[in-house]
């Protein structure tokens, strides 16, 4: 980024960790790591072999002092890992991370006993344990627990797993990082990184955008060989952790800590890849005739719509976009998010070393999130801080749930994100001052949709094809290259040229390696939102009273519970029609034409 682009940004922050620890020296990482094993140890000595003989009250205490222990020690390998993102090139805190992550583990394994002698308490006897109200507040955790009991392996080889894992998936998962972070890619003879050379994908010169995807198509294809075995071994492993386990399927162990059904995500997908033809391939012909061509080259795919504003969004602009339209939605929504700005709890700029791409760490609940994206001033990187921010007033309003109830499920946890998105849209769209501003502003949000629902879920079929076909044998890049060409091209269409180059595409997407199967959860989130802000814009009395409650709730409740007050229900294959008609009728506003 140059000076001129670097100072139209304005003065972008970077986040204060003093909730956590005030650095990596803070005598109080090490005091409380030291304090953490000690109570781990206790806890190991007064409860283990008892669990089944306690009455509720005992009962709720023992599951009260094991989600303190797990507090504290969320809160070491919190700041542990944001601390290591930001300077992923950083020898020192490389080794930090991982000396933390080590020690995590070691500790965590005293703890496995817990929750598997939990599960081999009788149904009859677990039921009359949550009589008590001690432990009656942890129902839906014992709940959520106990559905992994038909996959639960011996006390030994759990306590070996969580062990090893320092050594295992975690160490491949930390290399595939700082292998991405350290690369750079030459263009116009300028040295950039991941993130600065994808961003170029958006630029409004055609030459630069096909120069950035040579140099991206170069680097990656230098590094594939490396990045092809991280991606067997890792899915070998899982292989093999799901035959101990009994999954039936790659995809089981996610639908599980989804606690969503898999028919439910069958019927989400085969909704969404039925309607590629009326989504991806009709929008991208559409786009193709916008920018005059018979079909569009890949690295045209972002390009910026005719008429699209590519002014530079300063970071001051951006805060304010987002926290008007989310005031305008509900105050106390934008109360929670100024914070974010105002107590630094942001790390936007894109700088050497860091993690590409965003997310919003939860923390625990007794610190509060961080958000991290690499903000380069484009309209979309608004869209991604309000998607950000919407994760973070998540977080903040469920924390009051503790932490083993916080947590959402990834199917709900992008609902919050997702709307936060579309309020932010909304509130632009009705700045537009002409049809032509408007029609621009509809093909950028079409432009998101798409990425965020047929991509996604093109993304999830990918992995289904990469861990079936790896479990007749290990597979060459060549072969991941042509399954990603595969996704892609039914995905996408006819109208967008999948040339050479483009095939090795698919090795810097970080979920493949850090959660599989994680993505079908941002189609699932904004094929929700759009049917849940339908609700909104019918006027559905008590709708913020009742977004907040279903916010607050965390991971307390399933999300048939959730949506029940909005009358919506993603078990009903109609449902997931209805959500992408929202993407379909913007596209047919846009074949109109802005009049």
């Amino acid at each position: 980024m140059s000076v001129n682009e670097a100072s139209e940004l304005g003065d972008l922050p970077v986040w204060d960790l003093g909730a956590l620890y005030s650095g990596t020296d803070d005598p109080q990482f090490a005091a409380d790591f030291s304090s953490v094993e000690e109570e781990a140890q206790a806890f190991a000595t007064d409860w283990q072999g008892r669990l089944g003989s306690l009455d509720g009250a005992a009962f709720g205490n023992a599951i009260r002092a094991y989600e303190a222990i797990e507090e504290r020690l969320g809160r070491i390998l919190s700041f542990a890992s944001l601390v290591y993102v930001t300077r992923m090139d950083d020898p020192d805190l490389a080794r930090f991370h991982a000396d933390a992550q080590a020690r995590a583990s070691e500790i965590s394994s005293l703890l496995v006993f817990f929750t598997l002698e939990i599960n081999r308490i009788e149904d009859a006897r677990v039921a009359e344990l949550l009589q008590h109200p001690q432990a009656a507040r942890y129902r839906p955790w014992i709940e959520d627990l106990r559905i992994y009991r038909p996959h639960q392996l011996s006390d030994d080889l759990e306590k070996l797993l969580v062990e090893k894992s320092v050594t295992g998936r975690a160490a491949w998962s930390r290399l595939f990082d700082e292998t991405l972070a350290g690369l750079r890619f030459n263009v116009r003879g300028k040295e950039l990184t991941e993130e600065e050379t994808l961003h170029l994908l958006g630029e409004p010169d055609e030459t630069l955008r096909a120069d950035a995807a040579v140099a991206l198509s170069d680097v990656f294809r230098k590094n594939i060989k490396l990045l092809a075995l991280i991606t067997n071994t890792l899915a070998k492993d899982k292989d093999v952790e799901d035959r101990w386990r009994h999954y039936p399927e790659p995809a089981t162990s996610r639908h599980l800590s989804n606690q969503v059904e898999p028919e439910v995500v069958a019927a989400l997908v085969q909704a969404v890849r039925g309607a590629y033809p009326q989504l991806s391939h009709r929008y991208y012909a559409l786009k193709a005739r916008w920018l005059g061509k018979p079909r569009l080259a890949f690295w045209d795919r972002n390009a910026p719509v005719p008429n699209q504003s590519d002014r530079c969004i300063g970071w001051d602009e951006a805060r304010g976009t987002v926290l008007s339209a989310y005031a305008d939605f509900a105050p106390q929504m934008a109360e929670i998010g100024k914070q974010f700005f105002d107590r630094r709890w942001i790390h936007a700029p894109a700088t050497p070393g860091k993690i590409s791409g965003a997310f919003s760490h939860p923390t625990v609940p007794s610190a509060h999130p961080f958000v991290l994206m690499n903000y380069q001033g484009r309209l979309r990187d608004v869209m991604t801080l309000a998607h950000e921010l919407g994760h973070g007033v998540h977080q903040v309003l469920a924390a009051e749930q503790g932490a083993l109830l916080a947590d959402t499920p990834l199917t709900m946890a992008e609902t919050a994100s997702v709307f936060g998105e579309m309020v932010t849209f909304q509130a632009l769209l009705k700045t537009a001052k002409t049809k032509v501003e408007r029609h621009a502003m509809l093909a950028a949000k079409v432009e998101d949709m798409l990425n965020t629902v047929v991509r996604q879920i093109a993304f999830y079929e990918f992995e289904r094809r990469v861990h079936d076909a790896r479990k007749q044998g290990e597979l060459t890049q060549d072969r991941l290259g042509e399954i990603w060409l595969a996704v892609q091209g039914e995905s996408l269409g006819p109208s967008i040229e999948l040339s050479a180059g483009y095939e090795n595409y698919w090795c810097y997407i970080p979920h493949f390696i850090h959660s599989p199967f994680y993505v079908y959860a941002y189609a699932f989130g904004d094929c929700l939102v759009n049917s849940l802000f339908a609700v909104y814009q019918n006027s559905a009395p008590g709708f913020q009273e009742k977004y907040f409650a279903m916010l607050r709730a965390g991971g307390s409740k399933r999300y048939r519970e959730l949506l029940a007050p909005f009358g919506l229900d993603p078990s009903d294959p109609v449902f997931w029609q209805g959500g992408l008609s929202m993407i379909s009728g913007f596209i047919d506003e846009l074949e109109a034409g802005p009049g």
